[in-house]
């Protein structure tokens, strides 16, 4: 399910571009870049398609750069993202505008009230579900929490982002969060 329609063309048209300039001149020269893009492509990573999964990780990493420096782990937080969205049915995009908004990218991010992580998890939830051993502070755990409970929140508003985000967040009936979640998507993660 896309909340969010992409097209193929305007993607496929920037990576010819992108192919088309000369490599001393593009925004990706970083040959430790390049390399952890090619080892992300080829191992399991949620993507369907190669050429998707070069596109999508070259995109979202020059986005990301300005909240994660390291190329490294960029790499593997983005794959990371994409596969526990994916997986949970919802736009690797959306993740990283919630997560933009939580923590600001930072994975060891504690909220006032206690939540944690990249998705502000709250830690009720392990003992919710029974495995108190896992670590919210792990980047894997959280966002398969962190997905699994957004969906859980935009299936029972289904055809309502806005609330959906608001009982993530903790603030159904406000619109402060969801405007700021979806305000990230637009700004930062969702330009054609």
């Amino acid at each position: 399910m896309r909340l969010f329609p992409l097209t193929k063309a305007p993607l496929a048209g920037l990576i010819l571009l992108t192919l088309a300039v000369p490599p001393t001149t593009q925004a990706s020269t970083d040959p430790e870049l390049r390399r952890l893009l090619k080892d992300a492509i080829e191992t399991e990573s949620g993507f369907d398609d190669r050429f998707d999964a070069q596109v999508w990780l070259l995109d979202m990493s020059r986005r990301l750069e300005k909240f994660v420096v390291d190329p490294k782990t960029r790499i593997e937080m983005l794959k990371q993202v994409h596969y526990e969205a994916t997986r949970a049915d919802i736009e690797p995009e959306l993740v990283l505008a919630l997560i933009e908004v939580e923590s600001r990218f930072d994975e060891f991010a504690i909220s006032v009230a206690g939540a944690r992580g990249l998705m502000q998890v709250m830690p009720f939830w392990l003992d919710e579900i029974g495995i108190s051993d896992k670590n919210l502070f792990k980047i894997r755990t959280n966002l398969r929490m962190g997905c699994t409970i957004l969906r859980y929140y935009m299936d029972m508003e289904p055809n309502d982002l806005g609330r959906a985000l608001a009982r993530y967040n903790g603030s159904l009936g406000r619109t402060i969060y969801p405007n700021k979640v979806i305000e990230a998507l637009h700004r930062n993660w969702f330009k054609q």
